[in-house]
């Protein structure tokens, strides 16, 4: 008998997501004979106790029976359980310093970490995210903020619907002026803005026509690849080059800013790319952006005027393009830029993003976890038996103390 435990999640603020509805427990039991699935209760979960309950799966608060522990979010390092298996985000690749504890920790308990974000196919494609439904309530929310702003139309918060049918039943019953709209990246971000995009009736366009026309109904174009960036010495792309070589590519962005009424960012980023814009480009007498939604969301980063993420709650805030200074949002001019910067956005979707997630889980992953031998599953070990794992020494001086 394999036991698999969902635990609590319990970072601050509360994240309400699952890795598994309690459909999906059920489905995985009867079709996998000697699994057991048990809940951990918990008063935030998207999905109550009592629905894993009727499902016919134990809730109890002990989990130390069970061998493989799923969350979402890191988890505290005084709730380790030594010895265990765990899959959770636990952003510790990138040795980021705020999780260099729970890096210890892991090491220290003698914990098999597998991580999510390190499950891949064999030419690196993540298999698990929830980057399809941060595209979705990014998108929903640059629109939401544009029309705040102007004063120009109504949308609800994401958050307050109960799930995505629910806006595009919104959706059915809004028509948007005639603003132009560039969306940027190449992955399941995209993917999810481009679903908003075409149930709200906004109409894509290629680059080129984005750049030389004006249209009487709202628009997107979507930059990628060679639409975004070119190598320095000959306006040439090629991907395999652009990934190797970053910091000899530029970004091709800067035309289109006298042309864009709202930014929806969904690149990847780090520092040997190059930015969509700078700082001091907010000054131009040509900009047009009035709403950014930074999906992606690194301080700093892909978009410069990112001064920090924002929260579910209060999730824009205004940029003064005379000083770079925060301020507040959503005043009807054209001085202040609108930037939400929400950094855990599935999270105002939690059901549909948690089934979501639970259906790759089951499709790609749970097989290879129950086989005991799967170089998936060895691929996204970070560390198992109080050592790193081959494939990630390269975080030696961060994991050991």
């Amino acid at each position: 008998m394999i036991r698999i435990g969902l635990i609590r999640e319990r970072k601050s603020p509360p994240d309400t997501r699952v890795a598994l509805t309690p459909e999906q427990c059920a489905a995985m039991m009867q079709g996998n004979p000697g699994l057991e699935i048990i809940v951990e209760p918990s008063p935030n979960r998207c999905f109550p106790d009592g629905a894993y309950a009727e499902a016919g799966i134990t809730v109890q608060e002990d989990l130390s029976g069970c061998d493989i522990l799923l969350g979402i979010k890191e988890v505290p390092v005084d709730k380790l359980m030594e010895g265990k298996t765990y899959l959770f985000f636990s952003h510790t690749k990138k040795k980021q310093p705020y999780n260099q504890k729970l890096m210890h920790a892991l090491i220290e308990k003698r914990i098999r970490m597998i991580d999510y974000e390190c499950l891949t196919h064999v030419d690196e494609q993540r298999i698990l995210g929830f980057g399809l439904h941060a595209g979705i309530v990014g998108a929903h929310n640059g629109l939401l903020t544009y029309g705040r702003k102007w004063g120009l139309y109504d949308l609800p918060a994401a958050h307050s619907v109960d799930n995505f049918a629910d806006l595009v039943r919104v959706y059915e019953q809004v028509k948007l002026p005639n603003i132009k709209i560039v969306l940027t990246g190449s992955g399941k971000v995209a993917a999810g803005i481009i679903e908003v995009m075409t149930h709200i009736d906004v109409e894509p366009v290629e680059p080129e026509d984005f750049l030389t026309h004006q249209y009487d109904y709202p628009v997107y174009t979507h930059l990628k690849g060679g639409d975004l960036y070119a190598r320095k010495d000959n306006d040439l792309f090629s991907r395999d080059d652009f990934h190797a070589n970053p910091t000899i590519y530029k970004c091709l962005f800067n035309k289109y800013i006298p042309q864009t009424d709202i930014l929806m960012n969904g690149i990847y980023w780090d520092a040997d790319i190059a930015r969509l814009f700078e700082k001091a480009d907010i000054q131009r007498n040509d900009w047009r952006i009035s709403v950014i939604s930074d999906i992606t969301c690194d301080i700093d980063g892909s978009v410069p005027i990112n001064v920090g993420a924002s929260t579910i709650a209060d999730p824009v805030y205004g940029i003064e393009r005379k000083t770079g200074n925060k301020t507040e949002p959503f005043r009807k001019t054209m001085d202040v830029i609108d930037v939400m910067a929400v950094d855990n956005l599935p999270n105002e979707l939690p059901k549909d993003a948690s089934q979501y997630f639970g259906v790759h889980f089951e499709k790609f992953v749970l097989k290879e976890l129950l086989s005991g031998n799967s170089d998936v599953i060895r691929r996204a070990t970070i560390c198992e038996e109080g050592r790193l794992t081959p494939a990630y020494e390269y975080l030696s001086d961060y994991a050991y103390k």
